[in-house]
């Protein structure tokens, strides 16, 4: 491999060095994105049985709110984006904050279904104010040729949200009830992510690199390599985001109390987190090609693997941790895919034409989960349908090579390597 000078766009903008990098910003990013997604996220599955009975409302109902929730905060995460690019973070995140403690409280006291849906369309801005993509934003422009670290920092981070929250979330309900539990965190997420994000990232914004000059004169996003890749990552998406909300429900089914299926959530995320430690030795190994369809292909194999065994509990406990591990790597494998293939000329714009598909079916992946468990005869049987979504989607990623034209060069902390097709 050679060593090759950065390019502008690679480089830190002028004037806005090592000096100017917030020091504070790291941690507390990692500290928010842990409590983020932990209570707004990974706490709903976990207290959906006990909302249910206590509220009488229906899974499907409440977790159709959820959902929208999802959608809300794939569809304002480009507006969101536009003020990122022009103002940073602080305002954005520290805003989402507010906005997110009020939205549990929201949801905490929420007198009937219609309030209950008001809470969560407040909670899809927060998601989309507070979770990966700003703060993305922010590490990226902040530290420039050094951002892979940084977000590979906070994205180990983030996936032990469910880690430490699933089973708080499930110690505290058995406890305090759903409501209080709300309560309860809604006040960790404002004591730990409002300070956090009003004082943490208080630096100076640094202006924007140059764009560097377009040179594809291919229609990317038109290419059957791209379409089938836009739908092998939305039918996996969707598959990935059914099986983490059903994991719940399905090992209840399988005789779990409802503390145990929580640990079983809260160690798949510790096994995403090991997940992503494991992809840079993976991608240095195989093509790019030949690894889309290989974890593709092991999500379908771990959700079958949840339909067909029955236990022990113990062994659906592995497998929960297997499918964490599983769920890392398609997380990096898909934050990767634009520039494996096309290089980084393109790589917002063509990012966001492929996570869009993928991003809508995630948002609709619990409320159709819940819905089609019941005429599909329960968990096990949707898990068995979820799991042939995975492999139709590994058998479309077999098309997914780039075949034409120069294989894009690919900055990597400072080297340059052409993918392997």
């Amino acid at each position: 491999m050679t060593s090759v000078p950065r390019t502008r766009a690679d480089a830190a903008p002028t004037g806005t060095g090592v000096r100017s990098r917030p020091r504070a910003a790291l941690p507390a990013l990692c500290a928010t994105q842990i409590t983020s997604w932990g209570s707004v996220y990974y706490a709903f599955p976990v207290l959906l049985p006990r909302l249910t009975a206590d509220t009488g409302w229906s899974a499907n109902a409440a977790t159709a709110a959820f959902s929208l929730a999802l959608l809300v905060s794939a569809l304002a995460g480009i507006p969101i984006g536009r003020v990122l690019d022009r103002r940073g973070p602080r305002v954005v995140m520290t805003a989402g904050s507010i906005l997110g403690t009020l939205a549990l409280l929201v949801i905490a006291t929420a007198p009937n279904l219609a309030v209950f849906t008001l809470g969560w369309v407040l909670a899809g801005l927060t998601m989309a104010a507070t979770f990966y993509p700003p703060a993305f934003a922010a590490l990226t422009r902040w530290w420039g040729p050094d951002r892979i670290r940084a977000l590979t920092i906070v994205t180990l981070a983030g996936g032990l949200a469910s880690t430490v929250f699933a089973p708080l979330t499930a110690t505290l309900a058995e406890h305090l009830g759903w409501r209080a539990t709300y309560v309860t965190l809604a006040v960790i997420l404002a004591a730990v992510t409002i300070p956090a994000h009003a004082l943490a990232l208080r630096a100076p914004w640094p202006p924007a690199p140059p764009t560097p000059a377009s040179t594809d004169r291919t229609p990317v996003a038109r290419s059957r390599p791209f379409l089938l890749l836009a739908v092998a990552f939305t039918l996996s998406g969707f598959a990935m985001y059914a099986v983490v909300m059903g994991i719940i429900p399905l090992l209840t089914e399988r005789g779990a109390d409802t503390t145990t299926a929580a640990w079983a959530l809260g160690l798949g995320g510790a096994g995403q987190t090991l997940g992503r430690t494991l992809y840079t030795g993976l991608s240095a190994r195989t093509s790019v090609t030949t690894r889309t369809v290989v974890l593709i292909g092991l999500g379908g194999a771990t959700t079958a693997a949840f339909a067909l065994v029955p236990g022990p509990m113990p062994l659906l406990i592995a497998l929960a941790v297997l499918a964490g591990v599983v769920r890392g790597n398609l997380t990096l494998l898909q934050a990767t895919a634009v520039t494996d293939r096309w290089g980084t000329t393109h790589y917002g714009r063509l990012s966001g034409l492929l996570g869009a598909p993928a991003h809508i079916a995630g948002a609709l992946a619990p409320w159709a989960g819940a819905a089609l468990a019941g005429p599909l005869g329960g968990y096990p049987h949707l898990f068995a349908a979820l799991a042939s979504l995975s492999m139709a989607a590994a058998c479309l990623a077999l098309g997914t090579s780039r075949t034409s034209g120069t294989p894009p060069q690919i900055q990597h902390q400072g080297l340059t390597r052409s993918p392997k097709n």
